[in-house]
This record gives structure tokens, sequence and C-alpha cells, in this order.
């Protein structure tokens, strides 16, 4: 476990994590969960942070943009998705005009979740001196100078801002327009505009962090970025000295599809099987494996409150569909089925027995699984836990539950969009 100034000692790790079980309630989890996790991930617990939740595109921009303007040695961006459009022209500017005041701005963007963005968007960044780097480019000429081989199904699909490796941002929002409203008021004109599918803003959640979790999340970034053979970076002060700014114990999680498994979704399912009294997801795109399935099905039928939020409408029918397949056996198991009406759901959050908390880029699928780079942070203790409850009751109230009854209901047809649906999961 680290530490302001450092790895705390045995002792010093062992007392904190009295401490957090000593607020919550009288569950296993710290017993039995944090010496798997501790296992599974090999990255270490961090004391001493401040962290705050942040709830969609708005309030995320607002912090993010004020944290840009305030840089005085560099800026790290790793998005999957940064679009030419309003949002997007309104954070290149900010960092065009830091690089010009001599912080140095790293960019690392996924070349499919930048598809669609003009090359001349990224060439105005670079003609600024900023370092930019395409995540294992789709055009394999472009790929051999990269990281070498062409890994067309390998995307990057973390989203993480460090500036001056002291204050992080992480979770699910990317830099598009689509983010532009908040998911509790009316559609304004302008969200509608940007989502002119369906005219609805999309909900999301993200975290801004401060204090020793910051120096983990710059070595992912790092190391993302040695990866794919990026230029080498400006001499910068990338990891200052990170005092106490809080009370709260992190963990950043990192996975990659060269490891032998996914350490996030390692971590979930060691968390789900600790659980003791509710377990609490609101996910994007929710395609879960047999494992998954089965942690959660036998969680609900030991007597834990497992809830589910997951998408009344969303930008993939394919996916959409496909998670249906698996409501059946989830409701039979006593699982609990919510789905997210006047949004767009697109948060990956998790809590569980209050205590255990994790926000970031993962959803509940094959893809994130196996094939993506995700990155997560996972929060510990009672304080946070609780505002991550009141978000979760939020959402509920605007959510519609699917019950057995009704769910047995539903047309012949869309047992057989599930049924195909279901039949693509893997590639999804």
């Amino acid at each position: 476990m680290n530490g302001p100034t450092g790895p705390l000692s045995a002792t010093q790790a062992k007392a904190v994590l009295l401490r957090l079980s000593g607020q919550g309630q009288q569950t296993g989890i710290f017993e039995r969960h944090l010496a798997l996790e501790e296992a599974i991930t090999g990255s270490p617990l961090s004391a001493g942070n401040s962290v705050q939740l942040l709830q969609d595109g708005p309030a995320t921009y607002r912090a993010m943009y004020a944290a840009i303007l305030a840089a005085q040695d560099h800026i790290n961006m790793e998005t999957y998705i940064l679009d030419d459009d309003e949002v997007g022209q309104r954070f290149a500017q900010a960092l065009i005009a830091k690089q010009a005041e001599g912080v140095q701005v790293n960019l690392l963007h996924d070349s499919a979740g930048t598809m669609a963005t003009p090359s001349a968007f990224f060439e105005r960044l670079s003609a600024a001196g900023i370092q930019v780097l395409e995540f294992n480019p789709l055009n394999p000429i472009d790929a051999l100078g990269s990281n070498g081989e062409w890994a067309l199904n390998q995307r990057d699909h973390r989203k993480l801002l460090v500036v001056d490796g002291r204050i992080a941002f992480l979770g699910g929002i990317n830099i598009s327009s689509v983010y532009s409203g908040g998911s509790f008021k009316s559609g304004s004109r302008a969200v509608k505009k940007a989502n002119a599918k369906t005219g609805l803003a999309w909900r999301d959640t993200d975290l801004q962090l401060q204090g020793p979790v910051v120096a983990d999340l710059q070595r992912l970034f790092m190391a993302s970025w040695a990866a794919q053979n990026g230029p080498a970076l400006a001499g910068k002060k990338y990891y200052p000295p990170l005092p106490a700014m809080g009370r709260e114990v992190v963990r950043a999680i990192g996975s990659s599809p060269d490891e032998p498994f996914s350490l996030i979704y390692a971590t979930l399912l060691s968390a789900i099987a600790s659980a003791e009294t509710t377990v609490h997801l609101s996910n994007a795109y929710f395609v879960p494996d047999p494992q998954l399935l089965k942690a959660l099905s036998d969680a609900a039928e030991r007597g834990v409150d497992v809830k589910l939020i997951l998408p009344g409408q969303t930008d993939s029918w394919l996916v959409l569909q496909a998670g249906h397949a698996s409501y059946a056996p989830l409701l039979r198991a006593g699982v609990k089925i919510f789905e997210r009406q006047g949004a767009i759901m697109h948060a990956k959050t998790a809590s569980i027995d209050g205590v255990w908390s994790s926000i970031g880029s993962t959803n509940l699928d094959w893809r994130s699984f196996l094939h993506n780079q995700e990155l997560n942070a996972v929060v510990l203790g009672a304080d946070f836990g609780g505002q991550m409850r009141k978000q979760f009751d939020r959402d509920l109230l605007a959510s519609t539950q699917i019950s057995w009854a009704m769910w047995q209901q539903r047309p012949w047809s869309a047992r057989l969009q599930e049924w195909f649906a279901n039949v693509w999961a893997y590639w999804l």
C-alpha cells in the first residue's frame, strides 16, 4: 500500500484497512476480498487521496478544462474518442494554448475511436508542438511505424487526463458533444443536435483524483505510450512529490489484452463473490460471459441485493439485444434489473457492500474484458460508498424495473432479435 510518502508498512496498511472496515457494515470484504484483489492486481492501495465524483459531461468538462488552464508543466491525455465538434475544438484550443505557454502536451488517441475525426484536426495539434500518438492505427502501413504489428481488434478504450502529475481524471466520458447536456434535465436544442439519433443526453460518471494515486495513473499512461513506441517525451516533472490531499484509499487498475486476463474483470468477480449485502452495478454495454452471469446469480441466490441499471435506449442496437439475452437467467436467480429512461446510460460503476466502489471505462462485455485497454479506480470506504449509493438511487428513480412476469410476455420477435445478437456477443 502506498501513502503520501511512499509504501506503507504492513502495520500501517492493516491500520488503514481496519479503519475502513469500521466505517462500514460488518462484512468480510476486507478480510477475504482485499487479500485476493492484492494478489490479482499487483497494484498497490494508495492512502491520502481526494476523490470527487463527477456526474455527466458538463460537470466533468468544467473540471477538466479548469485543470488544463491551470497547468504549469505538462498535460497527458489518453482517450478513445476525440471528436472534431464544439467540445473537441474547445479542448483542442485549450491544449494548443497551453503548449504555446511551454506546457508540454502529450496526446494518445485510439485509431478506431477517432476514425471519424479528420486527420487535419490532429495535424493542427502536432503543428502546435503537441506530441500526438495514434493507438494501434487502422491503417496497416501506419501500424508498422507504431508498435510494429497490426492489432486491429485491440483498442485503447481508456479515458485519462493527468495534469502536472498532480491531478487526474478518469471514467467513461469521451471528448464529444454528445455529452453536452446533463442527463437529469430535459433535452435542450444543443443536446438534441449533438444526439441526432435519439435526442437524449448521455448519462456518465467520472472521477477527479488528487494525491498519491495520481502517480499510479501517470505510470499507466507512460506504459501505454511506451508500448506504442511513442516518441521520447520532453523532460518534464512527470512524478512530482504528492502529499496527502484527502482520506480516500484508492487502487488504480489498468487492463490490457496483452495480459493473460483482465485485471479489472478478475477484481470485479472477486468483489461480487465477497459481497454480503449489496451489489449495485450501472453499465452501458452489458453482454456478460458465463462467469459474470454465475457470479451475479450466485450473489442474488445467497441473499445479496443485486441491482443492475442498464440502458433503456442505446447507440448500439446489437449490443442492447445481446444483453437482453442474459436477462432471463438473472431474473430467475433474483437479480433486479432496471433500464434507465430519458438518457443514454453510458456509466460504468460498481458499488459493493457500501464500501467497495469502482468507476472507470470498463463495460461488462467481451470486448472490454478481452480486446480493450481499460482503466478503473477502486475506492474503499463508506464515505465515498455513500456518495455512490445516492447517485445509484437517483438513477433508479429514472429507471423502469424489468420483472420476470414482464419479461416472459415479450414478443417472439424480440426473442429472435436477442438470439441473433447473442450469436455475435464475443465480437461486439
